[in-house]
């Protein structure tokens, strides 16, 4: 605007006002054009971005609930397969732990909620009661179908806290389908016997 005004102080006296009038009479009808259409563009812009948001919205709450059931699907899975392997286990660990400790099962090897004191309880996924030198030694077993070095981690936290429960010799086991050759080596290590799905 500033160089038109200037641009209009170089005409003569008569032209200046009509023009300044004129000029200022295009500003307004092109700031008001320009800020109705801005505006209309604008609202249609969001309602558009609303309406995207409400699809969105939607479809996300479609895709998490999806998720929640393949979720529970592939736990479900995961269950089975661990549960397989620990039947198996039960079967033929009595056999592999005399064998191997010269210990034998009394009765048969289970599954078992051990609880403690407080409320809490811990599962134990190999659990029985065996005689050595006619001494009570309780076998305590995790099972899982890929062992890693955390899970036994976890499982010897766990054996920690059976000590308050369940006094004597206890004979440590890992059951699973695999498991590298480093973490196989930290088991055992940690006096851990591992023993491979293919051994049942």
């Amino acid at each position: 605007m500033l160089k038109y005004l200037e641009a209009i102080e170089e005409l003569p006296k008569e032209l200046k006002g009509p023009l300044v009038h004129v000029l200022e009479l295009f500003r307004q009808e092109i700031g008001e054009t320009v800020k109705k259409s801005d505006f209309d563009e604008l609202k249609k812009v969001v309602l558009e971005l609303a309406e995207a948001q409400k699809r969105t919205e939607h479809e996300v709450r479609i895709l998490v609930s999806e998720l929640k059931d393949t979720k529970k699907m592939v736990g479900g899975l995961s269950d089975t397969v661990g549960y397989t392997l620990e039947n198996s286990a039960y079967k033929a660990l009595p056999g592999l732990v005399e064998r191997d400790f010269g210990i034998k099962i009394e009765g048969r090897l289970i599954r078992k909620y051990i609880e403690y004191s407080d409320g809490r309880h811990d599962e134990v996924n190999i659990f029985g009661k065996a005689k050595k030198d006619g001494k009570d030694v309780w076998v305590i077993g995790e099972s899982k179908v890929r062992m890693s070095k955390k899970e036994i981690n976890d499982f010897l936290k766990m054996v920690k806290r059976l000590d308050s429960v369940i006094t004597g010799e206890k004979v440590l086991i890992g059951v699973t389908h695999t498991i590298v050759p480093e973490v196989e080596r930290y088991a055992q290590s940690k006096g851990i016997k591992v023993y491979w799905s293919y051994e049942f």
